[in-house]
C-alpha cells in the first residue's frame, strides 16, 4: 500500500478503504498542517483545517479525476481555500497575541531566544498581510511550491501570484523595518 500512487490510493479511498486514507494522510498531513499554521497563525486552527481537508478526501474521493491535477496540488488548494474562508469569517476577531509554538534548531539558549523572537516577529508580520498575499507567501516560501503550482492552488494567473508575492514581501520588509526601528528607539530611551 505504501508504494501505491496517490491516484491509486484515492481510488481505494473511494471504495471505502480506510488504510488507503491513512497512507494518504501519512504522506501529506505534515505539509497541509504547516501550510494551514502559516496561514491561520496557530496550531489548533491548522489542525482543524487539516482534519477538514482529509474529511473532504474521504467524502469526495469518488469524484477525483486522475490526471486532471496532482493530488498534492489539489490538497493544497483545498487547504488554502479553507484557510481563506476561515480568515474571512474571523477577520475582526483575530488575536495576534496568540502565537504558535515556534521550534528552533539552535542549541544555545541565547541563540534560541533570538531565533524565537525573530520567528515570532516574522510570524506576526505575516499575520498582518492580506489573506491572498499571506497564502501566496506560505505556499511559495514555506511550502516550496512553484509559482505555477501556487497559481493553480489559488486559482489565479502566474502573474497574479508574482504580484501577490512582490507586494507581500515588500509589505513584510516594511512591517519588519518599522518594528525594528521601534525596538531600537525603545532601547535607546530605556538606556
Amino acid at each position: 500500500m505504501q508504494e501505491a500512487s496517490d491516484d491509486e490510493l484515492v481510488a481505494a479511498v473511494a471504495r471505502g478503504d480506510g488504510q488507503a486514507c491513512a497512507v494518504l494522510m501519512q504522506r501529506h498531513l505534515g505539509r497541509i498542517v504547516a501550510l494551514a499554521r502559516r496561514m491561520m497563525g496557530n496550531q489548533a486552527d491548522a489542525e482543524e483545517v487539516a482534519q477538514e481537508v482529509f474529511l473532504r478526501v474521504w467524502t469526495n474521493a469518488e469524484k477525483w479525476e486522475p490526471g486532471r491535477a496532482q493530488f498534492g496540488t489539489w490538497l493544497h488548494r483545498v487547504a488554502a481555500n479553507l484557510c481563506l474562508d476561515r480568515l474571512r469569517r474571523q477577520r475582526n476577531t483575530v488575536d495576534i497575541d496568540e502565537m504558535p509554538d515556534l521550534v528552533s534548531g539552535d542549541p544555545a539558549p541565547d541563540q534560541r531566544l533570538e531565533a524565537d523572537e525573530l520567528a515570532a516577529r516574522v510570524e506576526a508580520a505575516l499575520q498582518q498581510l492580506p489573506e491572498r498575499q499571506r497564502a501566496a507567501i506560505a505556499l511559495s516560501h514555506y511550502q516550496g511550491l512553484s509559482n505555477i503550482e501556487t497559481a493553480e492552488i489559488l486559482e489565479v494567473s502566474v502573474e497574479a501570484v508574482e504580484s501577490l508575492l512582490s507586494r507581500g514581501r515588500r509589505q513584510l520588509r516594511t512591517l519588519l523595518a518599522t518594528e525594528k526601528d521601534g525596538l531600537l528607539r525603545s532601547r535607546e530611551t530605556s538606556a
